[in-house]
């Protein structure tokens, strides 16, 4: 993973659900729409910004699917252009791109067209909008590391990485 800047500690901080987050995607999404037009393939609120009622870092996540996201001349001029930055380059994981606004309240995670963890994102959020409990249990844990010090903010997802894949686990499964 090439995290450009390097690596930034930052305090993690879980807030209770904020219901102007859709609407914040909702401006962000038209933006991202506007600047790539029919480059952008699917704009999708994702992450827990995305599960009404459920309390997250105040950091909305997006996913944006293109064409083939390894073709950065594609998008990435534009998407600067429009203000977002790009953040992390993970050739190594199907092609992930992530951008993110200067006040870092944005993320915006590219992906090609049929990888496999565009469907993982949107099984991981609906399984949370319809599972009560499933959204209880990950919250919970995410307050549990929110308590603790991390290096970055990878560092915080990666140790979500279990409850994150038990949830898509029993969403396949139902």
């Amino acid at each position: 993973m090439d995290l450009i800047g390097g690596i930034e500690p930052r305090a993690i901080e879980i807030c209770d659900y904020d219901p102007r987050w859709p609407e914040v995607f909702e401006s962000h999404a038209k933006r991202i729409s506007a600047a790539l037009g029919d480059t952008a393939l699917q704009i999708e609120h994702i992450g827990s910004t995305s599960v009404p009622g459920l309390a997250a870092k105040p950091i909305i996540d997006m996913l944006l699917v293109v064409a083939n996201s390894a073709d950065e001349s594609s998008y990435l001029p534009r998407l600067e252009a429009a203000g977002y930055l790009l953040r992390v380059r993970e050739p190594e994981f199907h092609e992930h791109r992530m951008f993110r606004t200067p006040s870092r309240d944005v993320h915006v995670h590219v992906f090609s067209l049929g990888s496999p963890e565009i469907e993982r994102c949107l099984v991981f959020r609906d399984r949370l909008r319809r599972d009560m409990r499933d959204r209880r249990a990950y919250e919970a844990v995410k307050r549990q590391l929110a308590a603790q010090s991390w290096s970055d903010m990878n560092a915080y997802a990666e140790a979500k990485t279990a409850i994150v894949e038990r949830i898509i686990a029993s969403a396949s499964c139902a």
